[in-house]
């Protein structure tokens, strides 16, 4: 029994229906009636019985009454328990002995009397054609039940008596909105009219009546057959409606306009994630179905006049001037209504859809309205927080729709225009809209034509948005949509190009407008795209340039080396590049940065400078004894040789700043090894002379260094020795051995390293196999 039950979970939608249809058979006996209800509740009462939405705090009507239950407003956890048979129970107590319900399905030509007594009235619309006033879910049923059963012609009339009930309740519906138009206009929100969705619901009513009347116009025809490949869809003809006064309604175009008006219906998204993805499964399914009907003038005359009527329905219709805030959006049904309507009404195609690009339920300062039912008012909990489950796929589904009209629309300025204000207004998230530019971008250049400007203007529009949108939040294509902006503007043409150079701090980030786009838009290959002349590439570069010394001014750190490259052909713009990144040193720059931009200012053929600055980066540096693979210490022998190689002002200049920052001893005796090897001034300055001597380390500045380097030998001595182990000897008799290369370059050098071995022997005396090996190697 439990598989069975997980089997149900899975196929609910189906098992509803299938129970429904049983219990309905119009000869079932009422023992047998009996006996299935029985069983039903016995099966609906096991704790293991799978739920009718899959969510165990949503609620739907009862099958059997159209109006909104008493305890509609309590809590859900006091709300009842209803499984996937509960409607089959609820259809137990349907029946078809009601006379005007049998009058209906036995005859085609079923009128108004001519006299009619009290009450009549309202079984029948102003034509005189019979209705069937019951709940709109609960009438689909039976007509499915009648189908099922084997009655295909009494199913047909049941569902002609639907549609007319529907037309009429449509009709009267927009007379009640034509009243309340000012009113809910100017409130610009609205009360939903329908708690209860046809689309996604369990009976899945629209389905059915579809169903039932396209199944009377299918033509059987030998080609539709699958021949081993896809099968081929269904090929529908027009068959007249028995009995309708009107000669040119067909079953096809009932069913057409039934769909329509249950995929327009406005209707709260429910509550759960089963709900609300097989809302959107149903929806997807009903437009497929629409999809395989092959539109003639009179589907066509039928498809325009309900898209009217939805646009014109207010809060009736989800496509009414004004929709509540949770209302199910229309994009895919929207989508579908583009298609088909454009090339037989572009007009009203573009009205729907742009209508259709509404999601309010993302509009934070949207109003919640109030959740009520169209005949009594009642208020449901309207400012309950929506959690939509399906949401990602909605706006997938919005994205769809705009990227339709795109297209639709290439070459059309003023709809171009329009639908690019729809998508700015209504589309919330920045990868979508960056896929819209996207695929605009990819529409209006194709490869074998010149491409559209106008098309290509409304995709960098969307650009610049996404730039807008994610410029201070963190988005991981951010890089991937900067330089795609920058292509655009390319393909735009200079003035885009010079446009977002202006207006760059709107759009990037000081490091992206350095980086990537002054650096593309500077780049050979875009000069040569652009095919500009000499005063179009000065204009550019003075863009690039400007840009590139404000990004400096606000972000030295990231930008000074961008912005000197960039500024490298202007003299006046380098100097001030070249200042900033002097102010900026002493606060806002690391040693990292400043050697860096120092290194570049010597390739570039500035030693002087790139002397100074690095001199600035030596400020910043702390080298500790034991950081003897610092990634900084190539950093600090390129500069103590870049001064070297300037000459010996230079080298006492930065040999105590050395000192101060360097107290690695191998670094320092490295530094000092090989300042002795070569004479300073090598590096050929104009108007300096150079000696050719050798720098003695007995006179400044090599003294200075040759001091701390001694001295760092000695305190990293006594840090090692004091957590040694003796795997670590070796190693330790191997530094001492380079300690005494440098201890002799002093004039006193033996007889100090001499003092320093007697003091260790006599501190460590303790450390016995160490101090063996010390007098082993040193005596």
């Amino acid at each position: 029994m439990t598989r069975c039950f997980a089997l149900c979970q899975r196929f609910s939608g189906n098992v509803r229906a299938l129970w429904v249809c049983v219990v309905l058979n119009p000869h079932c006996k009422s023992e047998e009636k009996s006996g299935w209800l029985k069983q039903l509740k016995k099966w609906g009462d096991m704790d293991v019985c799978p739920l009718e939405d899959g969510n165990y705090g949503s609620e739907l009507p009862n099958i059997t009454n159209a109006l909104p239950q008493s305890n509609l407003a309590q809590d859900s956890l006091s709300r009842p328990r209803r499984t996937v048979f509960s409607r089959a129970v609820e259809a137990c107590d349907l029946h078809w002995q009601d006379s005007h319900l049998q009058r209906i399905i036995s005859s085609d030509f079923y009128m108004s009397p001519s006299y009619q007594r009290e009450g009549e009235s309202l079984l029948f619309n102003p034509q005189g054609l019979p209705l069937w006033l019951d709940h709109v879910p609960t009438a689909c049923a039976r007509v499915d039940a009648l189908r099922s059963h084997g009655y295909s012609r009494e199913a047909l009339r049941l569902a002609v008596a639907i549609i007319n009930t529907l037309r009429l309740q449509q009709q009267r519906q927009m007379d009640i909105y034509k009243h309340q138009k000012k009113e809910l206009l100017q409130r610009g929100v609205t009360s939903t009219t329908n708690l209860e969705g046809w689309v996604g619901h369990p009976l899945d009513p629209i389905g059915c009546l579809f169903i039932t009347l396209t199944e009377t116009c299918r033509v059987d025809d030998d080609t539709t057959m699958d021949t081993g490949g896809d099968p081929r869809p269904p090929v529908y003809a027009h068959v007249p409606v028995w009995g309708s006064p009107d000669s040119g309604e067909s079953y096809l175009t009932l069913a057409l306009e039934v769909a329509l008006m249950g995929m327009g219906q406005q209707r709260i998204m429910p509550e759960g994630l089963y709900a609300q993805d097989k809302v959107c499964r149903n929806e997807e399914q009903i437009v497929a179905k629409l999809q395989e009907l092959e539109l003639d003038d009179l589907l066509v005359q039928t498809l325009r006049k309900q898209a009217v009527q939805l646009l014109e329905a207010g809060p009736f219709s989800g496509l009414g001037e004004v929709i509540h805030r949770e209302s199910v959006p229309m994009h895919t049904f929207a989508k579908y209504l583009f298609s088909a309507l454009l090339p037989h009404d572009a007009d009203l195609a573009y009205k729907v859809a742009l209508r259709a690009m509404r999601l309010p339920v993302l509009e934070s300062s949207a109003g919640s309205g109030d959740v009520g039912h169209p005949h009594h008012g009642i208020s449901i909990v309207p400012s309950r927080y929506p959690r939509w489950f399906t949401l990602g796929h909605l706006e997938s589904q919005q994205c769809e729709l705009a990227s339709t009209m795109l297209t639709a629309a290439k070459g059309d300025m003023l709809r171009l225009r329009t639908v690019l204000e729809a998508i700015q207004k209504n589309i919330h998230s920045s990868s979508l809209i960056f896929k819209l530019a996207q695929d605009a971008f990819k529409i209006a250049t194709p490869a074998d034509n010149p491409p559209d400007i106008t098309l290509l203007n409304v995709a960098l529009e969307l650009g610049l948005q996404v730039m807008r949108m994610t410029l201070s939040t963190l988005n991981w294509r951010r890089r991937e949509m900067v330089r795609w902006l920058v292509t655009c503007a390319t393909e735009v043409g200079l003035r885009a190009l010079v446009s977002i150079l202006q207006s760059w701090y709107t759009l990037f980030t000081p490091t992206e407008a350095t980086s990537i786009v002054a650096a593309t838009v500077m780049s050979h290959n875009t000069i040569l795209r652009l095919s500009l002349d000499y005063p179009q590439r000065e204009e550019l570069a003075s863009c690039a340039r400007t840009l590139a010394l404000q990004c400096a001014m606000k972000d030295p750190q990231n930008c000074a080396l961008s912005a000197l490259t960039l500024c490298e052909k202007d003299h006046i713009a380098f100097e001030t590049a070249y200042q900033i990144v002097i102010d900026a040193a002493s606060t806002g720059m690391t040693y990292s940065q400043l050697f860096t931009i120092a290194r570049y200012m010597e390739h570039r053929g500035y030693p002087l400078r790139s002397f100074k600055l690095a001199s600035l980066a030596m400020t910043h540096l702390n080298l500790a004894y034991n950081q003897d693979t610092h990634p900084a210490i190539n950093d600090v022998l390129w500069a103590c040789a870049l001064s070297h190689s300037l000459g010996k002002n230079e080298l006492a200049a930065i040999i105590p700043l050395v000192v101060k920052s360097v107290h690695c001893a191998t670094v320092l005796s490295d530094i000092l090894r090989r300042c002795t090897m070569t004479a300073p001034g090598l590096a050929g300055i104009p108007g300096r002379r150079n000696s050719g001597k050798l720098m003695s380390t007995d006179k400044a500045p090599l003294r200075q260094l040759l001091d701390a380097t001694i001295s760092a030998y000695i305190n990293t001595t006594h840090s090692r020795l004091t957590h040694i182990s003796p795997r670590h000897y070796g190693e330790f008799i191997e530094f001492l051995s380079k300690a005494r290369v440098t201890f002799l370059l002093a004039q006193d050098g033996h007889i100090q390293f001499d003092q320093f071995i007697d003091n260790l022997k006599q501190i460590y005396k303790g450390k016995k196999k160490l101090m063996m090996l010390v007098r082993e190697r040193f005596g």
